[in-house]
């Protein structure tokens, strides 16, 4: 695995949205910086936990002109669900083909239970509208998440 640091180019791409359509990083960056943010599974304990900070926490968020992008290895069906479910109100992307997950080095070898596979490890990166990323996010409790990203954009 090979993570990207902060300094680096992030990765462009395209994926469907929780409601098919196609959202891209490039685009989004128009608008401001985007939380590109990897978890592993949807409707889990701790993705759930995780994204419904950042759902508490998207005024905040939008004030700072950042938008949030939710990563994940699954077909868009369960991300319905997921969001509709816990009203989430920002976007889920299905990374079916864990691609994007290559690219910025979060797709890798797990350990759960004795069992060894592979998996997105949970990071979250800041892009900044340059394209570049401006800060990795890689030391979180998943209930502190949307904290953490927030003191970091507000320099606490």
């Amino acid at each position: 695995m090979n993570t990207l640091k902060a300094g680096d180019k992030a990765p462009l791409f395209d994926l469907q949205d929780q409601y098919g359509e196609t959202h891209s990083l490039e685009s989004a960056l128009k608008n401001g910086k985007v939380l590109v943010y990897f978890y592993p599974k949807a409707s889990t304990p701790g993705c759930t936990v995780q994204a419904c900070g950042l759902r508490d926490s998207k005024a905040e968020l939008d004030s700072l002109n950042v938008t949030v992008f939710g990563l994940s290895p699954d077909a868009v069906p369960r991300l319905t669900k997921f969001s509709e479910k816990q009203e989430l109100n920002f976007t889920l992307l299905s990374d079916e083909g864990h691609a994007v997950a290559d690219a910025f080095g979060v797709w890798g070898e797990k350990k759960f239970m004795g069992k060894v596979y592979d998996g997105i490890h949970r990071l979250s990166f800041l892009v900044a509208q340059n394209g570049t990323i401006e800060h990795v996010f890689n030391k979180f409790k998943t209930k502190e998440h949307h904290d953490v990203v927030l003191n970091y954009l507000k320099g606490e």
